[in-house]
């Protein structure tokens, strides 16, 4: 018997692949900081389990397939604050972030069509794609250019026959960049000539620092036939095992498309809606709380790496995460040396090597990824050992 190409030739999450060597160090009693997975450690806001405790039903039924009414709601009225109109049907609720990006993709590509994604991108987007036949074309960006768009004809000569949709997150998992007016009106014209979908993933809008603000693709005029928001309660309400997302779209029919693999899988849990539709009713003065943490952890964390000799790195300005350059020539081996040989008092490090983020052939090899999920005396602490590490890796190796 053999196993479907398809699933052979998908890719291991660079992410999550050396958990197995990270949980097996730590049997031996080693302490690691883990900053290589977006798992927050803010407190999910008590109005969670709050919602659910006070659901009164004496029976966990089927939800509906589109997902619960006060859910669906309260998501039209979390982006009516910024004008953003979308009528009942044009919201599905999803499991995650991560099936709305899938459905999506089916939704729109047929097995071998070309989706546009600026790299580096969320490792996991080479799943979600690959997993239905969809190949990912990738618009390289630099750090030296903040991982801002190249331009507009730099883009167009990628796109061919076959080309379906630009997808991109905003702010940008793994780089932390938010990108600029006038970049997301460039996207929208880029899909008007060339009648391509515009999936944005903005799972981590709302947290952005130094002043700047996420703005949703929602706001831009003249896309509603061709835009597709996605949402999620994972970050912004540090409730990733909720696993509650949506797909929100004017296009009536994508999302009439959409409801039936929606039916087919179903529903959504139930209870985790009704906890999740609480969260989208906490007023903004809860995510400028959390984004005013986020960045004394992100200033932290580029404070530290930018003292280190030989480290080369640019600071973000939205979501939890950024993307540097190691003075190493592999940085998963680095990685793993650091988990199994390398030790600070019993502690050490574990990030995320960024190689898995990219899709052009060869880059990323001496880059990593972290999140800078901790808060500031284990940030600090973390920074610290990294620092320390990568001396003592230089040391052995030259």
């Amino acid at each position: 018997m053999k196993l479907s190409n398809r699933i052979l030739a998908l890719k291991e999450s660079p992410v999550r692949k050396l958990v197995p060597i990270a949980t097996k160090v730590k049997k031996t009693g080693k302490k690691v900081y883990h900053l290589n997975i977006g798992q927050p450690d803010i407190k999910t806001p008590e109005v969670f389990m709050e919602a659910i405790n006070n659901y009164d039903t004496e029976i966990i039924k089927y939800s509906f397939s589109a997902g619960e009414p006060v859910l669906i709601h309260a998501i039209q009225d979390y982006f009516k604050r910024d004008g953003i109109i979308f009528d009942e049907e044009d919201i599905l609720i999803t499991n995650g972030g991560s099936e709305a990006v899938t459905f999506s993709t089916i939704a729109v590509c047929d097995p071998g069509d070309e989706i546009l994604v600026p790299e580096p991108f969320y490792t996991n987007y080479n799943g979600f794609t690959g997993e239905v036949n969809a190949v990912i074309k990738p618009i390289t960006t630099k750090a030296e250019e903040g991982y801002h768009l190249p331009k507009k004809e730099e883009i167009v000569k990628l796109i061919t026959k076959k080309t379906k949709a630009i997808l991109f997150s905003n702010p940008g998992n793994p780089t932390g960049t938010i990108l600029r007016l006038d970049e997301m009106e460039m996207i929208a014209e880029i899909a008007r000539e060339y009648d391509l979908f515009i999936i944005s993933d903005e799972v981590y809008r709302g947290m952005a620092f130094d002043g700047l603000e996420g703005v949703s693709m929602g706001t831009i005029k003249g896309i509603e036939d061709r835009l597709i928001v996605l949402e999620s309660v994972s970050k912004r309400y540090s409730a990733c095992g909720a696993r509650i997302g949506a797909i929100c779209s004017h296009n009536k029919e994508f999302t009439a498309n959409i409801l039936k693999l929606c039916q087919a899988r179903l529903c959504v849990a139930t209870l985790e809606q009704i906890g999740a539709a609480a969260l989208y009713g906490l007023p903004n003065s809860y995510i400028d709380s959390i984004k005013t943490e986020y960045q004394k952890r992100r200033d932290i964390a580029y404070n530290s790496l930018s003292k280190i000799p030989g480290v080369v790195c640019e600071k973000p300005t939205g979501a939890f995460y950024f993307i540097f350059k190691l003075p190493v020539e592999n940085a998963e081996e680095f990685i793993i040396w650091m988990l199994e040989e390398f030790e600070l008092d019993g502690e050490t490090i574990m990030i995320a090597p960024a190689e898995g983020f990219y899709a052009t052939e060869g880059l990323g090899k001496n880059e990593a990824r972290i999140a800078y999920v901790l808060d500031e005396v284990q940030m600090t602490r973390a920074m610290y050992i990294l620092e320390k590490g990568l001396e003592a890796y230089q040391k052995v190796n030259n």
